[in-house]
């Protein structure tokens, strides 16, 4: 088993589970944004602006927003530790794991606060 500070939960049993809570989140939305899309046809501007302008809707995709980054974050971090692993990189499979962590790391979280500044209109 792979251990690492950039593992987000420690456990696989864990990370599994988030990986499935946060899929059934993400799935969840999609459903409601399509089944919205399709049972208002012809959806202009406005109705688009008045959904997303009350808070439950809010609340539904700032929890999504969440969702998304771990479900991504569990993905990148099972990726990184199963293949940039130093029998593919040699000497310098640490630093480049640790690299690509903090990348994803960083994308993640400034896409999150531009997700809730678009969301709350900061």
């Amino acid at each position: 088993m792979v251990t690492n500070v950039t593992n987000l939960s420690r456990s696989g049993l864990y990370d599994w589970m988030a990986q499935r809570v946060s899929a059934v989140v993400l799935a969840a939305y999609v459903l409601f944004l399509l089944g919205y899309v399709v049972f208002n046809p012809g959806m202009g501007y406005a109705e688009w602006h008045g959904l997303f302008s009350n808070n439950p809707m809010r609340i539904f995709s700032l929890l999504t927003l969440v969702a998304l980054g771990a479900h991504a974050w569990v993905g990148m971090w099972t990726i990184s530790t199963d293949y940039l692993t130093p029998m593919a990189l040699g000497k310098w499979a640490t630093a480049v794991r640790f690299l690509f962590q903090a990348a994803c790391g960083i994308a993640m979280f400034a896409f999150f606060v531009w997700g809730v500044q678009i969301l709350w209109g900061i």
